[in-house]
């Protein structure tokens, strides 16, 4: 008896270790891309890190929101989440929330249902890619189980993004972080597949099958082609960040370069790419000693 619940212990143990893993990554990512928000290609090219400070936004925020639900319940308990989402924007508003999620958190926070609100962003519901943003700790939390990870991404998107492509998106990154420990680095074209078969029928998943199509050299297509964010949807988001993480997951460091290269929504691309790849390649010391600190998370824990 005594020796199963050591074991039981330890897995928990593990997958509490590589949901937060996933959140220093996603931190590192969301601060590193805002900078790109002010500054240009000078510091990509000549091989200069941005200047310090680097400060997450919203993206860090809402998914410490995920994270408090995992560590604590294992799995997303949709009201609590809505209202640890509502909490965190009223102290924080200044994060660079989005004019929907503003509205909306600001809605739940005064007591609003979200299950009604939600719906009402954008006539039918966001397709944001704000789901997308927070969902990669999910995947890690439940690494090598994507069916877990897609289950429980799909209830944390729905508090904000009722849309189908809003959900969608939180799907595929929670998948994609879910399979990439056993997938490996770069694992390429089958890696895409594998995330698509795990979405919802969706144009966020039609773009993933245009994804597939351009080659791990090809960045300019990609870009240009699937989008980085500048409309701040899944649809125009996710596809780009499944492809970087397909086929340039060998080095965080080249991986957040060359993604905040796309510019776009730099912070949100950064966050995503970042919030996987960390997984499976290392982030250097520098990088995280010039983000902002995560750990009132654990303050955060302790506390809810």
């Amino acid at each position: 008896m005594e020796m199963r619940q050591v074991t039981k212990l330890s897995a928990e143990e593990e997958r509490m270790s590589l949901a937060l893993k996933s959140l220093k990554g996603l931190s590192v990512g969301d601060a590193f891309g805002e900078k790109f928000f002010y500054h240009v290609f000078s510091l990509i090219d000549g091989g200069q890190m941005p200047p310090t400070p680097w400060n997450w936004t919203d993206d860090t925020v809402m998914a410490m929101s995920i994270v408090d639900e995992l560590l604590i319940g294992g799995e997303i308990d949709m009201d609590r989440l809505a209202k640890r989402f509502a909490e965190r924007y009223a102290k924080e508003p200044w994060r660079g929330y989005g004019g929907g999620a503003a509205r909306l958190l600001t809605k739940i926070h005064e007591g609003a249902d979200w299950k009604l609100e939600s719906k009402k962003l954008f006539d039918g519901g966001s397709w944001g890619n704000g789901g997308a943003m927070r969902a990669a700790p999910i995947g890690a939390y439940f690494s090598g189980d994507p069916e877990s990870a897609e289950r429980e991404a799909d209830k944390s998107a729905r508090v904000t993004h009722a849309h189908v492509d809003g959900r969608a998106g939180a799907i595929a990154i929670a998948a994609a972080s879910a399979l990439i420990i056993d997938a490996g680095t770069s694992p390429g074209v089958e890696f895409i597949d594998e995330v698509v078969s795990h979405m919802p029928e969706s144009e966020t998943r039609v773009g993933l099958g245009t994804a597939k199509e351009i080659h791990r050299d090809d960045f300019e297509r990609a870009v240009f082609t699937l989008g980085t964010g500048n409309r701040v949807s899944a649809m125009d988001t996710v596809p780009f960040c499944i492809w970087m993480t397909a086929h340039h997951s060998d080095s965080f460091e080249r991986a957040m370069v060359a993604t905040a290269s796309g510019f776009g929504d730099s912070d949100t691309t950064c966050a995503i790419v970042g919030g996987i790849v960390c997984l499976v390649s290392d982030i250097r010391g520098v990088w995280t000693d010039r983000t902002e600190s995560l750990s009132e998370q654990h303050e955060y824990v302790n506390n809810n």
